[in-house]
Protein backbone atom coordinates (compact mmCIF):
# COMPACT_ATOMS: atom_id res chain seq x y z
CA UNK A 1 0.00 0.00 0.00
CA UNK A 2 2.75 2.51 1.25
CA UNK A 3 4.26 2.00 -2.74
CA UNK A 4 0.63 3.05 -4.33
CA UNK A 5 0.67 6.03 -1.97
CA UNK A 6 3.95 7.11 -2.72
CA UNK A 7 2.92 6.83 -6.44
CA UNK A 8 -0.10 8.61 -6.08
CA UNK A 9 1.73 11.45 -4.59
CA UNK A 10 4.40 11.75 -6.96
CA UNK A 11 1.62 11.92 -9.80
CA UNK A 12 -0.47 14.29 -7.81
CA UNK A 13 2.80 16.50 -7.28
CA UNK A 14 3.81 16.30 -11.08
CA UNK A 15 0.38 17.37 -12.10
CA UNK A 16 0.07 20.24 -9.72
CA UNK A 17 3.01 21.66 -11.00
CA UNK A 18 2.56 20.86 -14.82
CA UNK A 19 -1.40 22.36 -13.96
CA UNK A 20 0.59 25.35 -12.22
CA UNK A 21 2.93 26.14 -15.00
CA UNK A 22 -0.24 26.59 -17.38
CA UNK A 23 -1.64 29.07 -15.10
CA UNK A 24 -1.17 32.97 -16.35
CA UNK A 25 1.23 32.50 -19.59
CA UNK A 26 2.19 35.51 -21.21
CA UNK A 27 0.37 34.52 -25.43
CA UNK A 28 1.83 35.53 -28.03
CA UNK A 29 0.37 36.35 -31.72
CA UNK A 30 1.92 37.53 -34.70
CA UNK A 31 -0.09 38.60 -37.81
CA UNK A 32 1.09 39.81 -41.30
CA UNK A 33 -0.29 41.32 -44.80
CA UNK A 34 1.24 41.77 -47.70
CA UNK A 35 -0.01 45.02 -49.65
CA UNK A 36 0.91 46.18 -53.39
CA UNK A 37 1.78 49.54 -52.74
CA UNK A 38 4.99 51.11 -51.27
CA UNK A 39 6.05 51.28 -47.70
CA UNK A 40 6.23 54.85 -47.08
CA UNK A 41 2.59 54.84 -48.86
CA UNK A 42 1.75 52.72 -45.77
CA UNK A 43 3.79 54.12 -43.16
CA UNK A 44 1.60 57.59 -44.03
CA UNK A 45 -1.26 55.08 -43.57
CA UNK A 46 -0.35 53.46 -40.02
CA UNK A 47 2.68 55.45 -38.73
CA UNK A 48 1.05 57.54 -36.53
CA UNK A 49 0.38 56.97 -33.31
CA UNK A 50 -2.00 60.09 -33.43
CA UNK A 51 -4.69 58.41 -35.81
CA UNK A 52 -5.97 54.72 -35.89
CA UNK A 53 -9.00 55.66 -38.13
CA UNK A 54 -7.41 52.68 -40.59
CA UNK A 55 -8.74 50.51 -37.95
CA UNK A 56 -12.46 49.70 -38.77
CA UNK A 57 -13.09 49.19 -34.56
CA UNK A 58 -11.43 52.72 -33.60
CA UNK A 59 -13.79 55.64 -33.68
CA UNK A 60 -11.76 58.01 -32.56
CA UNK A 61 -7.89 58.74 -31.60
CA UNK A 62 -7.50 61.26 -28.91
CA UNK A 63 -3.69 61.90 -27.70
CA UNK A 64 -3.88 62.84 -24.00
CA UNK A 65 -0.57 63.66 -23.65
CA UNK A 66 2.66 64.51 -25.05
CA UNK A 67 4.07 64.40 -28.57
CA UNK A 68 2.71 61.05 -30.73
CA UNK A 69 6.43 60.73 -32.55
CA UNK A 70 7.71 60.53 -28.49
CA UNK A 71 8.19 57.98 -26.08
CA UNK A 72 5.53 58.80 -23.28
CA UNK A 73 3.09 59.86 -25.42
CA UNK A 74 -0.13 58.26 -24.43
CA UNK A 75 -3.19 57.65 -26.19
CA UNK A 76 -7.52 57.14 -25.90
CA UNK A 77 -8.78 55.13 -28.49
CA UNK A 78 -12.34 55.21 -28.42
CA UNK A 79 -14.24 51.94 -30.20
CA UNK A 80 -17.44 52.10 -32.81
CA UNK A 81 -19.45 50.80 -29.64
CA UNK A 82 -18.03 53.22 -27.15
CA UNK A 83 -15.64 50.91 -25.20
CA UNK A 84 -11.79 53.14 -24.20
CA UNK A 85 -8.62 51.92 -24.73
CA UNK A 86 -5.67 54.02 -23.33
CA UNK A 87 -2.06 53.36 -24.63
CA UNK A 88 1.02 54.22 -24.37
CA UNK A 89 3.89 54.95 -26.84
CA UNK A 90 7.08 53.18 -25.75
CA UNK A 91 9.37 53.26 -28.98
CA UNK A 92 8.93 55.08 -32.57
CA UNK A 93 11.31 55.05 -34.87
CA UNK A 94 10.05 56.83 -38.45
CA UNK A 95 13.03 55.73 -40.08
CA UNK A 96 12.76 51.93 -39.33
CA UNK A 97 8.57 52.47 -40.01
CA UNK A 98 8.14 50.44 -36.54
CA UNK A 99 6.28 51.67 -33.21
CA UNK A 100 5.78 49.75 -29.67
CA UNK A 101 2.76 50.41 -27.42
CA UNK A 102 1.56 49.29 -24.77
CA UNK A 103 -2.12 49.10 -23.51
CA UNK A 104 -2.29 50.29 -19.82
CA UNK A 105 -5.79 50.19 -19.16
CA UNK A 106 -9.02 48.84 -21.43
CA UNK A 107 -12.17 46.95 -22.49
CA UNK A 108 -10.39 44.25 -24.15
CA UNK A 109 -9.53 40.87 -22.18
CA UNK A 110 -6.22 41.31 -21.72
CA UNK A 111 -3.94 43.00 -19.50
CA UNK A 112 0.69 43.82 -19.45
CA UNK A 113 0.17 44.06 -23.43
CA UNK A 114 2.80 45.14 -25.19
CA UNK A 115 2.49 45.25 -29.21
CA UNK A 116 4.95 46.54 -32.24
CA UNK A 117 3.33 47.68 -35.81
CA UNK A 118 6.40 47.21 -38.31
CA UNK A 119 5.94 48.39 -41.85
CA UNK A 120 8.89 46.63 -43.85
CA UNK A 121 9.55 47.30 -47.89
CA UNK A 122 10.50 44.40 -49.71
CA UNK A 123 12.74 44.53 -53.21
CA UNK A 124 9.54 44.29 -55.83
CA UNK A 125 7.68 47.19 -54.33
CA UNK A 126 5.56 45.68 -52.29
CA UNK A 127 5.44 45.92 -48.32
CA UNK A 128 4.78 43.48 -45.66
CA UNK A 129 2.94 44.41 -42.57
CA UNK A 130 3.52 42.98 -39.67
CA UNK A 131 1.89 43.63 -36.14
CA UNK A 132 2.94 41.51 -32.79
CA UNK A 133 2.34 41.37 -29.26
CA UNK A 134 2.52 40.00 -26.04
CA UNK A 135 0.05 40.03 -23.36
CA UNK A 136 -1.80 38.22 -20.30
CA UNK A 137 -5.83 37.26 -20.21
CA UNK A 138 -7.12 39.57 -18.09
CA UNK A 139 -8.13 37.07 -15.67
CA UNK A 140 -5.43 35.66 -13.98
CA UNK A 141 -7.31 33.01 -11.57
CA UNK A 142 -7.35 29.13 -12.65
CA UNK A 143 -9.25 29.09 -15.16
CA UNK A 144 -10.40 32.43 -16.26
CA UNK A 145 -13.89 33.64 -16.03
CA UNK A 146 -16.03 34.00 -19.24
CA UNK A 147 -14.91 36.04 -21.80
CA UNK A 148 -11.47 36.86 -19.98
CA UNK A 149 -9.79 33.45 -20.05
CA UNK A 150 -6.65 32.49 -22.61
CA UNK A 151 -9.02 31.72 -25.60
CA UNK A 152 -11.04 34.89 -25.25
CA UNK A 153 -7.77 37.06 -24.79
CA UNK A 154 -6.16 35.53 -27.98
CA UNK A 155 -9.41 35.61 -30.30
CA UNK A 156 -10.22 39.64 -29.10
CA UNK A 157 -6.39 40.50 -30.51
CA UNK A 158 -6.63 38.67 -33.27
CA UNK A 159 -9.51 39.66 -34.55
CA UNK A 160 -8.44 42.85 -33.82
CA UNK A 161 -4.96 42.36 -36.20
CA UNK A 162 -6.90 40.76 -39.33
CA UNK A 163 -9.68 43.47 -39.38
CA UNK A 164 -6.81 46.51 -38.96
CA UNK A 165 -4.07 44.38 -41.57
CA UNK A 166 -6.95 43.89 -43.98
CA UNK A 167 -8.34 47.20 -43.89
CA UNK A 168 -5.03 49.02 -44.25
CA UNK A 169 -4.55 46.96 -47.71
CA UNK A 170 -7.42 47.75 -49.07
CA UNK A 171 -7.27 51.17 -48.51
CA UNK A 172 -3.27 51.21 -49.50
CA UNK A 173 -4.10 49.49 -52.32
Amino acid sequence: MSKFMTAMLVSLFAFTNQASAAIDETIRVKESIEINAPADKVWATVGSFADMRWHPAIAKTEITGGNATEVGATRVLTTQDGGKINEVLTSFDADAKTMKYEITESVLPVREYGATLKVKASADGKTTVVWSANFKRKDPANPGAAGQDDAAAKAAILGIFKSGLENIKKISE
